[in-house]
């Protein structure tokens, strides 16, 4: 499990000459620090806005989720990856054809999620930027950058997650996700 790991165990994994774990964890992991950038600055804010302690706790939902996602990422892309190492082993090409494009579409759900979660941080971000303790306003506005980067990447990985096609409904959703995570982002 790639989240019981430090901090300096987790980035030599993600460094390690090998394909899992990917993009999709790293994302994962940089958008539970947003959230829990955000939740710091929900938590510093409650003499001057009662709302904070609900903000803190969908921040802290949200980092929950995202740091579930690192892993969930990680182990969906691998069963690709050896779905796709092993279709060749297998009987009929249909039944070849059908296990593989099961398993490669649940790894593109991960990244999805994430793309999900990054569009609901964001819009938190910006509910949250003008409320927050003026010091702390800075750190929302980053967070709700790094939720539109996320998006952005997120967004990468379902379309290229090895069968998304272009008309595909994820990556419309996806890019829907993206301009929502931007906008929001834009307006902290």
């Amino acid at each position: 499990m790639l989240t019981g790991l430090s901090l300096p165990a987790l980035l030599e994994e993600l460094a390690a000459p090998r394909e899992v774990p990917g993009a999709g964890s790293a994302l994962g992991v940089a958008l539970a620090t947003a959230a829990a950038v955000v939740q710091m600055a929900a938590r510093l804010s409650p003499e001057s806005w009662s709302d904070a302690v609900g903000v803190a706790a969908q921040a802290e939902s949200l980092r929950d989720r995202a740091t579930k996602l690192v892993d969930d990422d990680a182990e969906a892309y691998r069963q690709a990856l050896e779905a796709r190492a092993a279709a060749g082993d297998t009987g009929r090409q249909e039944q070849r054809d059908w296990a593989l494009g099961r398993v490669t579409a649940a790894a593109a759900e991960p990244p999805l999620a994430l793309a999900r979660l990054a569009a609901d941080l964001a819009e938190l971000c910006a509910a949250a930027g003008q409320r927050v303790e003026p010091r702390v306003h800075a750190d929302v506005a980053a967070a709700a950058a790094l939720a539109a980067a996320v998006a952005r990447g997120a967004r990468e990985l379902v379309a290229v997650n090895l069968t998304a096609l272009p008309d595909d409904a994820r990556v419309y959703e996806a890019d829907r996700l993206v301009a929502v995570a931007e906008a929001a982002a834009r307006s902290v």
